[in-house]
């Protein structure tokens, strides 16, 4: 009995999960290697016991940094941290936190300090484009129109371990700190500073933004974003690290609502398979009717 397209590519992605992925270092001969990296079966003991840095060669530290540069470019930075790190001077106690992001937006901070008026105007340019305007209304627009979902579970993820996170290590207001009655949340409200919820609900819609092709939208929103990034700085509303980790944050519950969605449909068509006696169901396309091809399949 021949398997459905559905049930082969729920095994795809089953037998993709679970295979290993390497790091060929392209050796145009290799003694003990296959062409994925692996030893073959037939290898000698010896040779599969071999640490793997001892079949290293000079050709394979130059197409290491031909075809790998980015790990290079990484491992250089991590140097560069450690020593950062092992030599500055650390912030006392009694000093307000130093935030690289605040350097940078010092006139911001001291025009919005100077004139209340242009605090209010883009802290409601703010709530009403980026947050309301856009971010809330196209996730729920996914849901409740689309019927696609992925976005929707991203910010249930994402907003969840915000709150968690947030009143697990609540951190104190940044020193000049300019509130706004109409910044969101609206009415100067106490609110969670790690991480922001603003930037990661952000990335979250312009991810899927993307994966439905729509990329002027989605960079046009990434623009927004940077935009909010600079303001939610100069505002002192967000210390940098907040706003990184928002970023960060939007990425991964945007994967982990995708795995989960790859969940349910793996362990659907297998309990749908079971249902059926082993024998999986037919393949719904487009208005909903059953292919021809798939009922060939079932005959069979």
């Amino acid at each position: 009995m021949n398997a459905s397209p559905a049930a082969a590519a729920a095994a795809a992605i089953t037998t993709t999960e679970t295979t290993p992925v390497t790091l060929p270092l392209k050796r145009k001969k290799a003694s003990h290697h296959t062409s994925d990296g692996q030893y073959p079966m037939g290898a000698t003991p010896a040779a599969a016991a071999a640490a793997a840095f001892m079949t290293w060669r000079v050709a394979d530290a130059k197409n290491v940094v031909r075809h790998h540069w980015l790990p290079v470019i990484l491992g250089g930075a991590l140097l560069f941290f450690m020593w950062v790190e092992y030599t500055l001077s650390m912030v006392p106690t009694s000093s307000p936190p130093f935030d690289l992001g605040f350097v940078a937006t010092r006139r911001l901070h001291r025009l919005l300090s100077s004139s209340p008026e242009l605090n209010n105007l883009l802290a409601a340019l703010n709530t009403v484009k980026v947050f309301v305007g856009m971010q809330a209304s196209y996730i729920f627009w996914t849901f409740l129109v689309e019927g696609r979902a992925r976005p929707t579970i991203a910010a249930l993820f994402m907003f969840t371990c915000r709150g968690i996170l947030g009143y697990t290590t609540q951190l104190p207001l940044p020193e000049g700190y300019l509130g706004s009655g109409v910044d969101f949340p609206v009415g100067n409200v106490s609110f969670f500073l790690f991480y922001s919820g603003h930037v990661a609900g952000s990335v979250i819609a312009s991810q899927d933004m993307r994966r439905m092709q729509r990329y002027g939208l989605a960079w046009a929103y990434d623009i927004l974003n940077v935009l909010q990034v600079v303001r939610l700085l100069g505002s002192r509303g967000h210390y940098t690290i907040d706003l990184a980790a928002g970023y960060a944050a939007g990425l991964l519950f945007d994967s982990l609502a995708g795995r989960y969605e790859e969940t349910m449909i793996i362990a659907a068509g297998k309990k749908t398979s079971k249902q059926h006696n082993g024998v999986p169901p037919p393949v719904v396309v487009g208005n909903g009717n059953s292919s021809s091809s798939a009922r060939k399949l079932r005959k069979k």
